[in-house]
Order: C-alpha cells, then sequence, then structure tokens
C-alpha cells in the first residue's frame, strides 16, 4: 500500500467502471464467502458424526452462520482501514505493523460478537452456549490464531479491490493517431501531432511533417476524417493542425492569413474562419 490513487470518495465518487468493478468484487467476495460457510458446515457436520459428538446440523451451522454474519459486519471496516493506508507515504513495515496491531481489535470483536449470537440463539431455545474447546487452550487464543489469517486475507483482498477500481478511475490512453505514407519503398508512420498542415495537391496531398513536404496519395477529406478534430479546415485545399496556429490576421475582406509554430504563414478563406 503506498500513495496514490484512492477511492476516499466513496460509491458516489467512482465513475461508471469502478462502479461495475466495485459490484464484480462484492458480488464475488459473497459468493465465495457463502461457498465457504457451507463447505465448512456440512464438513463439520461429517466430522462431528464421525467423532460421535452429539451436535446438530441447525448448531453447527449456527456456529458457521455466526461468525460470518460478524466478519461481514466487519469488512467495511477492514475496507476503510485500508483505505487510510493505501494513502500514507509510510514504509511498508509500518503499515505492516498497523495491520498486525488491528488484527486484535477485530478478533476481540469477531469472537464477542459471534458468541453473543450464539449465547442469545441458545437461549431462545432454552439451552446454554459454552464457548469452549477441546485442546484446553483458552477459547479467546484459540479463536485469535484462526482470525489472524482470515483478516491478513480480507485485508490483501480489499487492498487488490482498491487497487483494480483505482485503475478503473483512469481511461487507458488511447494509441497516438498515425498517417501511413508510402515514399518509395518506405512507408512512414507519421504521427498526427507531428504534422503542421495537409495540401491538396491534385491526386494527392502534401504533408508538412518536420520541415519538409511529404506527398500522400489521398483526398484532402479523407485526410480531414481520419485526421480528426485536432485539425481544421482553413481553405478548401487546405488543414492546419490546431495546436501549432500561434497567430491569425484577418483582412478587410474577410480573407486571413495564419502563422504557424515553424513560421510559415499561410492562407484561409473567410468561407473557413475558424471559430476557435
Amino acid at each position: 500500500m503506498a500513495n496514490g490513487t484512492g477511492t476516499s470518495g466513496g460509491w458516489r465518487g467512482m465513475n461508471g467502471a469502478q462502479r461495475r468493478v466495485a459490484l464484480l468484487l462484492g458480488g464475488g467476495f459473497l459468493i465465495v464467502l457463502a461457498v465457504v460457510m457451507a463447505a465448512n458446515a456440512t464438513s463439520m457436520v461429517s466430522d462431528f458424526a464421525a467423532a460421535g459428538i452429539p451436535m446438530t446440523p441447525a448448531h453447527v451451522w449456527l456456529l458457521e452462520a455466526s461468525s460470518i454474519l460478524i466478519w461481514l459486519l466487519l469488512i467495511p471496516v477492514i475496507w476503510w482501514l485500508v483505505g487510510r493506508l493505501w494513502r500514507l507515504a509510510w514504509p511498508w513495515w509500518t503499515l505492516a505493523v498497523i495491520v498486525v496491531a488491528a488484527t486484535v481489535p477485530l478478533s476481540l470483536v469477531h469472537v464477542a460478537g459471534m458468541v453473543a449470537i450464539r449465547k442469545g440463539v441458545y437461549a431462545l431455545q432454552g439451552e446454554v452456549y459454552r464457548f469452549t474447546v477441546g485442546s484446553g487452550i483458552d477459547p479467546w487464543i484459540y479463536e485469535y490464531r484462526k482470525d489472524v489469517a482470515t483478516i491478513l486475507q480480507f485485508v490483501g483482498l480489499a487492498a487488490l479491490g482498491r487497487w483494480l477500481i483505482a485503475r478503473a478511475a483512469t481511461p487507458a490512453e488511447a494509441p497516438p493517431r498515425t498517417l501511413s505514407v508510402a515514399d518509395g519503398a518506405v512507408v512512414h508512420l507519421i504521427p498526427a501531432d507531428e504534422i503542421e498542415s495537409v495540401s491538396a495537391a491534385g491526386n494527392y496531398v502534401e504533408l508538412s511533417w518536420r520541415g519538409r513536404t511529404m506527398l500522400h496519395r489521398a483526398t484532402l477529406s479523407a485526410v480531414e476524417a481520419e485526421l480528426g478534430e485536432t485539425f481544421v479546415r482553413i481553405h478548401r485545399g487546405r488543414l492546419v493542425r490546431r495546436d501549432a496556429i500561434r497567430r491569425i490576421e484577418t483582412e478587410k475582406s474577410g480573407d486571413f492569413a495564419v502563422e504557424l509554430a515553424s513560421g510559415a504563414t499561410l492562407r484561409g478563406s473567410r468561407r473557413y474562419r475558424p471559430a476557435d
């Protein structure tokens, strides 16, 4: 986790792509969590039956569901914690210490919450739930050892999720537009942002590129469509790149002269005077 593009704006601060990524990640996480809960519960039912321990399937599902429910309540806290650390330009080991320290209160809340749920459900059934483990170890320590691995997994998933959402905030850069121009046996791929002007020349057009003139077999209209809005027509037979224009001098007739970055001056017709 390091300082970079974050998602501090929340759901409202996300664009459409970020929201789709967030929904996909959230939905996938819930599906995986449900599958894990079902797998654990069915395995525990089989294990208890094989060991001769009197535990009904309903009680086993209560054990798993109570744990999952508290984890679901803690996920937003872990997401928030990762978001705060995400924006800090601290050494990685400092962030790791903070995460490890956070496992203690997170585990305490998890264990206390699931025990409270179990005690409440048992009481409604006229039974008593005892928070113990068969190994003789303190049950809080026993649960903490398991919770640490789970919390670290959730932290890793939250970091991955934030990274994916942050990536969706920045659209991929479009490849530079180029014009393929044959020059004998050589084909030049001329970047559009290096072409200063284009002029009609019969069945060809003349491209002003890096101080030289290149002939390209195409119509001016076809080249105009290919180059897009970065070029503007200043005359029936002439295009110029918008950001190459340095000065426009208008004459009394309405015609004008365009001075380009290279120092070249081109004539323009009042019929094609650019608006900007």
